[in-house]
């Protein structure tokens, strides 16, 4: 119990060292070896701060903690003891007051957080013990456990796929409540476990599950499966992020799934990202909290200087002890120094009216009251989800008031994350709005000036690509039975720019008809079926900004298809090949569509023996996985050959356009933080108005730097050329700069990833260390920023 405690406690640490081992079932792997049962923390979440028998100490401690509810404790505590010109009531009953709606405020979110920790540990879950379904509680699941979850559910924990009701061992799930992201993701088991579909299978099965300890990263996980069977060794089987379901995801379009549960409780990544739960203080009680010390310290003066005063004018005998008010004998035998400071606690007391205690009950009600207000707010209301706004916790109220900076992706936020085909080139021939599918591709776009074509093998190459290099599946329709080729597909990824690009080949005669026992379908013009076996995926990521499939033809050939950003994907392929396409790109980008390159190369069956030997050393390492990963993909994608590029477009969001204008008019500035090209950011950025027309624009990018042999030398004259410019434009008082905005010219910053890395990571011997000041002063001076190619990692920073 103790243990199961410390690990509760322990399990937000991020660094952990070695491994955990998990067996499937929590059966031994062999009959002749002893199993000893591993100790894991339970499935209780617990998100709540207080308990029934902590709540009175620790509250009492976290509120007397505030300066203003210690000094009107200490001024109580004195009058209480001291012979005090005033009663204690005057300051006892306030605090007793704001100290009581301070710990029912607090006492009643703490329970609504205990009302729902309750609903998902009581929740009702499957277990498979002993070949059957068992119902347990969530709280209950242990790891090891073989859990059951159905079509809608959440997933109860961290859970390592084993079966699904599909043939190939898949299921979709989203993510909306851990990242915002509201696509459905793919989800595949080890083919060795893809036939476990019913408890009897399952419980057969003996594995052990080799896995890191737990982190709170939602996209990395390392691990490999070891199944063991009567006749062979075992067999090892890696497992990576797609593999893993987190506690929080949705079951969606898949009847029924197995997993086994790895972690558990608050070492799942769910929890491991939750923020804790210590008591925040909002900007204008720190800055209350500020004015108090002031005012402490002028009332401790006036104390003093009174207390000094009294004693001048008592210093004669007639002043000291009049007719009127003879000492006692006991005031009398009291030490000098004893009454000197009792006179002082008295002067405090009496002058403590500086510090209205009736403010702290004043705010302390409008928090309690104005979280109601804002969850019965009309306007916050949501028609979709039937949902208003809810509060958890009102502390921090008045800090949506004081908001001076937003921060946007572009994807998805801005705009709909609903990608539309819209045109391609193949070979720096432009191919758009088909009218005819059966003659192949044409070409109808009138203000061109040529209407050629490229070569028939590369369209048909270059289509091919788009109907291979994906992770898009086939959502199948369970109600008909045996669906036709010519049936409606769905589609489905987590990515809806794959899905646009695989609609775009079949407006062009090439259908995707599915992934059928590792085999990739296509139907050409000609409605032939070709059949690719699939070998690997080179998943995408966004520091590689591309990602490639291995296929095999039915004529045995072994081809890499490989699609990614113009930035990734032309240092890859041959220069001759480049500039035709790049026009294209550049174009489409500032037009405002999202870009990408597509590049194929054929690779000989002894190149494949040693790059499939390698990927699959790199896949099953438990240590420094991702950086093996990274090489190998890295060795595989180079000496390409460059066959086209497409362009796809997101619309901007309803109202996108007039929120960003509403939010420069209140006084805020917004930062679009995004990972795509300049051109097609800042064609968005126009768009939506945060850039006007008359804005001028600062651009601190790769073009603008390496136009100077040292990058470091020709940032540092941008960067105060900049500054110049900006504090020429604009003066120093707050009062003056919002007449300048009106008055004066706009400015917006446009910075790409690269040189942001540049000034965040300034070398020690560079002679100016003081890039990032500079940096945030240009921002703050700016009406708008864009950051474009930006990495994960820099939108953290």
């Amino acid at each position: 119990m103790f243990r199961q405690s410390l690990n509760r406690f322990c399990a937000g640490e991020e660094k952990r060292v070695g491994t955990r081992t998990v067996f499937v079932g929590n059966h031994p792997v062999s009959e002749t070896e002893a199993y000893i049962a591993q100790r894991f923390c339970d499935n209780r979440i617990v998100s709540s701060k207080y308990t029934l028998w902590n709540f009175l100490p620790k509250n009492l401690f976290e509120q007397f903690r505030r300066i203003a509810n210690f000094y009107f404790l200490i001024i109580f505590l004195v009058q209480v003891t001291v012979d005090t010109p005033t009663s204690p009531v005057t300051s006892g009953l306030p605090l007793f007051f704001v100290i009581t709606v301070t710990a029912i405020k607090q006492g009643y979110e703490d329970w609504l957080r205990h009302r729902a920790d309750n609903e998902v540990n009581k929740s009702t879950v499957y277990i498979i013990e002993n070949a059957k379904r068992v119902r347990k509680e969530s709280e209950k699941i242990r790891v090891g456990d073989v859990v059951e979850v159905q079509a809608d559910e959440t997933f109860p924990c961290d859970l390592i796929l084993l079966s699904s009701c599909t043939n190939d061992g898949m299921c979709y799930v989203t993510t909306a409540s851990l990242d915002g992201e509201s696509n459905c993701k793919t989800h595949y088991a080890v083919r060795d476990t893809i036939a476990l579909c019913t408890a009897e299978s399952i419980d057969t099965l003996r594995a052990a599950i080799e896995c890191e300890q737990p982190q709170p990263d939602l996209y990395k996980f390392v691990g490999r499966i070891n199944i063991y069977s009567n006749s062979l060794e075992a067999v090892a089987r890696s497992l990576g992020p797609e593999n893993l379901l987190l506690k929080g995801a949705t079951l969606k379009n898949t009847k029924k799934i197995y997993g086994v549960a790895v972690y558990t409780g608050m070492e799942t990544k769910m929890a491991l990202n939750y923020q804790g739960k210590s008591q925040k203080r909002s900007a204008v009680e720190k800055s209350i909290n500020a004015f108090l010390i002031v005012y402490l310290f002028i009332l401790l003066t006036k104390a003093a200087v009174c207390t000094t005063l009294k004693y001048v004018w008592q210093s004669t005998p007639y002043n000291d002890e009049p007719w009127y008010n003879q000492k006692t004998q006991k005031e009398r035998e009291t030490l000098k120094v004893l009454k000197m400071f009792t006179d002082f606690l008295s002067f405090m007391v009496l002058f403590n009216f500086i510090i209205p205690v009736s403010m702290y009950v004043t705010v302390e009600m409008q928090k309690f009251l104005g979280s109601f207000f804002i969850s019965w707010d009309k306007d916050f209301y949501d028609e979709e989800i039937n949902e208003g706004a809810l509060v958890n916790t009102s502390d921090l109220n008045e800090e949506l008031g004081q908001v001076d900076y937003v921060f946007t992706d572009k994807t998805g936020t801005l705009t709909e994350n609903s990608m539309e085909f819209i045109e391609c080139c193949i070979d720096g021939h432009k191919y758009k709005n088909v009218t005819q599918e059966v003659d192949g591709l044409s070409q109808t776009d009138g203000p061109l000036t040529y209407f050629d074509k490229a070569d028939k093998n590369r369209e048909e190459l270059f289509l091919r690509a788009l109907c291979l290099c994906h992770t898009v599946e086939i959502k199948t329709n369970d109600t008909v039975d045996g669906a036709t080729e010519s049936a409606e597909l769905t589609y489905i990824s987590s990515s809806p720019d794959e899905i646009a690009l695989v609609k775009g080949a079949k407006k062009y005669g090439f259908t995707f008809l599915g992934n059928r026992n590792g085999h990739m379908r296509v139907e050409n013009q000609r409605k032939e079926i070709e059949q690719y076996e699939l070998l690997h995926t080179l998943n995408f990521d966004p520091i590689r900004r591309r990602m490639s499939v291995i296929v095999k033809s039915q004529e045995g050939d072994i081809l890499l298809f490989c699609k990614g950003a113009d930035s990734a994907v032309f240092p890859r392929v041959q220069n001759h090949e480049i500039e035709l396409t790049k026009v294209h790109v550049e174009r489409n980008a500032m037009d405002g569509y999202r870009t990408l390159c597509v590049a194929f190369k054929n690779i000989a069956p002894d190149d494949y023996e040693r790059i499939n030997r390698q990927l699959i050393e790199a896949k099953m390492a438990l240590q420094d996985r991702e950086e093996k990963m990274e090489k190998v993909f890295d060795d595989i994608e180079t000496n390409m050959n460059l066959i086209g590029a497409t362009a796809v477009e997101d619309k901007l969001q309803d109202q996108a356009a007039e929120t960003i204008e509403a939010l420069h008019a209140a006084g805020l500035k917004v930062w679009v933080l995004t990972g795509d090209k300049m051109e097609t950011a800042k064609s968005t950025c126009y768009a939506c108005r945060l850039f006007q027309t008359n804005t001028e624009l600062l651009e601190l990018t790769t073009k603008t730097i390496e136009e100077s042999e040292r990058k470091e030398d020709r940032l540092h004259e941008l960067l105060i050329e900049y500054r110049k410019k900006l504090l020429h434009e604009f003066p120093k008082s707050t009062r003056s700069l919002k007449k300048a905005w009106t008055e004066h010219q706009e400015y917006g910053l446009i910075i790409d990833g690269s040189t942001l890395s540049l000034i965040l990571n300034t070398s020690q011997d560079s002679s100016s260390n003081n890039y990032k000041d500079i940096f945030l002063q240009i921002c703050m001076k700016c009406t708008a920023v864009l950051c474009c190619r930006m990495a994960p990692l820099q939108k953290a920073q």
